[in-house]
């Protein structure tokens, strides 16, 4: 079918060619933040597309080719889990390797250099093409896109949101089997509302290793516990669409912060959820909170409208709203979003970043290679100004995939 992966997209590069790169050479003159250090007078050495060591500079041979990090930060490539669109696209609209290429090389100029691209609630045979796409994409970009997303189209009408009402459905088990044979390396994560869906279709799928998180759900406390130990592992985006926390009633929100070992994604835009509340949430969750974009196709463009869900939704003010005024996603990166921990949070720069990398690539179970800039991790490192975070290259796989106009600027 036309959305596969061609012999011609396989033998095409994107950004830099890899020669703008020797193949091993040290990153140097930036603060390194590896996730599990603050590191500075320091230098990460890099093969090919892998990090090989990471020593003092006094230490580098001197005949070592270097690239100068002009005193910016360093981090782990961003991973994304939850990118409805950015670019002017959305996954829904084209499901095809060219929409996966421009949201890819949207990302970079954020940093996120990992992604799963998120399907929202549509029709079984456009979870199938996804799901195909997806297999074939990973063969040439394994690193690039981590399986996909797929939100819905087991959720509460109740809590809908933007997703087409119309499409929310109960779960069925051939689809439910189809999932699960495609396995996590494919369907990476799956958001459902747990009250609504057979507990044996949520153990099938926590059984195949995939990530159930439960999202647009008016699950009680009870009811989400009992998701709880069916295998769900998360939630998606904490706060919106989800039965909140109340005294008499503590609904998802509250068991999801009963649960220490339940992740949760959450947007910091400033208008999904309030500061106070991530702040709160922070406290609480720990390790467990993961940073996502929920981005659509007005990131990186200057388009002021989209369709999503069947409804127009309009870019006004930093938020992305229907006719009636219920979010449609957001207009946020993630270096926005550590940008917003740092700033309006006081979480510090450290720990904001684990939340976009190492973290997510945990909850995933890709933390073995990714989310970390330590030996034997891959090369994809995001070079960033962190008094205005502002992204100034992405390195992928050792390569430099972006740079910004004044990248050469010593900070």
């Amino acid at each position: 079918m036309s959305s596969r992966v061609t012999k011609e997209h396989r033998a095409k590069s994107i950004g830099l060619a890899p020669e703008a790169l020797h193949p091993r050479y040290a990153l140097t003159h930036c603060t390194l933040y590896t996730g599990s250090q603050v590191l500075q007078n320091h230098a990460l050495v890099v093969e090919a597309a892998t990090i090989v060591d990471l020593v003092p500079m006094t230490e580098l041979p001197s005949d070592l080719p270097r690239l100068d990090g002009h005193g910016w930060a360093a981090a782990p490539g961003f991973i994304d889990l939850q990118l409805n669109g950015c670019g002017g696209v959305m996954f829904n609209d084209a499901i095809t390797a060219a929409t996966l290429d421009t949201m890819h090389r949207t990302n970079l100029q954020s940093g996120t250099t990992s992604f799963l691209p998120t399907l929202i609630t549509t029709s079984d045979e456009a979870m199938r093409d996804a799901i195909a796409l997806i297999a074939e994409y990973r063969h040439c970009y394994p690193q690039r896109v981590l399986g996909v997303h797929l939100e819905g189209p087991y959720l509460n009408p109740k809590r809908g949101g933007i997703h087409n009402r119309a499409a929310i459905r109960p779960a069925r088990g051939s689809m439910i089997s189809h999932l699960s044979k495609a396995g996590p390396e494919v369907v990476k994560l799956v958001t459902l509302a747990p009250e609504m869906v057979a507990v044996n279709h949520i153990q099938q799928l926590a059984q195949a290793g995939i990530l159930v998180a439960a999202g647009h759900t008016d699950a009680s406390f009870e009811e989400a516990l009992a998701g709880f130990t069916a295998g769900v592992g998360m939630v998606t985006h904490l706060f919106n669409a989800m039965s909140p926390w109340q005294g008499r009633s503590p609904g998802m929100v509250g068991a999801v912060f009963s649960q220490p070992d339940i992740y949760a994604g959450i947007i910091v835009d400033g208008h999904h959820v309030h500061y106070g509340s991530v702040g709160l949430a922070q406290k609480i969750k720990q390790d467990r909170l993961i940073l996502v974009s929920d981005a659509t196709p007005p990131v990186g463009t200057t388009l002021e409208s989209f369709v999503i869900g069947g409804q127009q939704v309009f870019y006004r003010d930093g938020k992305c709203v229907n006719a009636d005024g219920t979010l449609g996603g957001a207009a946020l990166t993630l270096i926005e979003a550590v940008g917003n921990c740092v700033r309006q949070v006081n979480i510090p720069l450290a720990e904001a970043l684990r939340m976009a990398t190492r973290y997510p690539a945990r909850a995933i179970g890709v933390d073995r290679y990714l989310g970390l800039l330590a030996a034997g991790y891959q090369a994809n490192i995001t070079l960033f100004d962190p008094a205005t975070f502002t992204v100034k290259a992405a390195i992928e796989q050792g390569a430099l995939a972006w740079v910004s106009a004044d990248f050469g600027q010593a900070a």
